[in-house]
């Protein structure tokens, strides 16, 4: 879906988070992570599920769906491009092998009573596959999609007028990334409600395309 226009007028913005929690069962998930496992918690709690599970597919961070199931997924990116969104703008430039960013956001949806803007940033790889060994998948080639290899919160934007504006200095690249199959992504979280306000994309600068 991330890959093709697959919902006309929405322009996908994918993140592909591994979490951590199967890699005692065969294998290791060599993308997995604790910290995106903790975050699918929040969500969890956000949503009041009762379990985390996989593959699970969160739209706009108001939606929560089995990730397989891609007639509900379309349906809820029709139903998120109904809601009022803000502008998120980014720039990058190389800063050596990594990369340089300023961000900056307007017109964002003010956030309810006690709620605040986040401001986030993640690095994603596409064409990224694992010949698994071992477990329930022993034998396959699992492909996979914008890959989050990194992801953090640099920031907020003013409650008032949804405004701010930051620059990051240096985001890492590590050497054994594919550069020329990552991209940036910077997008703007409601910190309890965990609505996204405002997300955009952007190729890593020097990558050949």
């Amino acid at each position: 879906m991330a890959a093709s226009a697959s919902v006309e007028g929405a322009d996908i913005v994918a993140l592909g988070e591994h979490v951590d929690y199967w890699d005692e069962l065969g294998w290791k998930d060599r993308f997995s992570s604790a910290s995106l496992t903790d975050r699918q918690r929040v969500y969890s709690r956000a949503f009041n599920t009762d379990s985390i599970y996989t593959p699970q597919l969160v739209v706009d961070g108001r939606a929560e769906l089995v990730g397989s199931d891609g007639d509900a997924a379309r349906r809820a990116i029709r139903r998120a491009l109904e809601v009022p969104h803000g502008r998120v703008r980014l720039e990058l430039e190389p800063s050596g092998g990594d990369v340089a960013l300023a961000i900056s956001t307007s017109s964002l949806p003010r956030p309810g009573r006690g709620d605040r803007d986040d401001i986030v940033v993640a690095i994603t790889e596409d064409r990224l596959t694992t010949d698994v060994r071992r477990g329930e998948n022993h034998g396959r080639t699992l492909a996979h999609a914008a890959v989050v290899r990194s992801l953090a919160t640099v920031g907020e934007a003013a409650a008032s007028d949804g405004a701010a504006s930051l620059s990051v200095r240096r985001l890492p690249i590590a050497a054994d990334w594919n550069r020329d199959n990552l991209k940036v992504v910077a997008f703007v979280q409601e910190s309890r409600s965990r609505h996204i306000v405002a997300a955009v994309s952007r190729p890593v600068p020097g990558a050949r395309r």
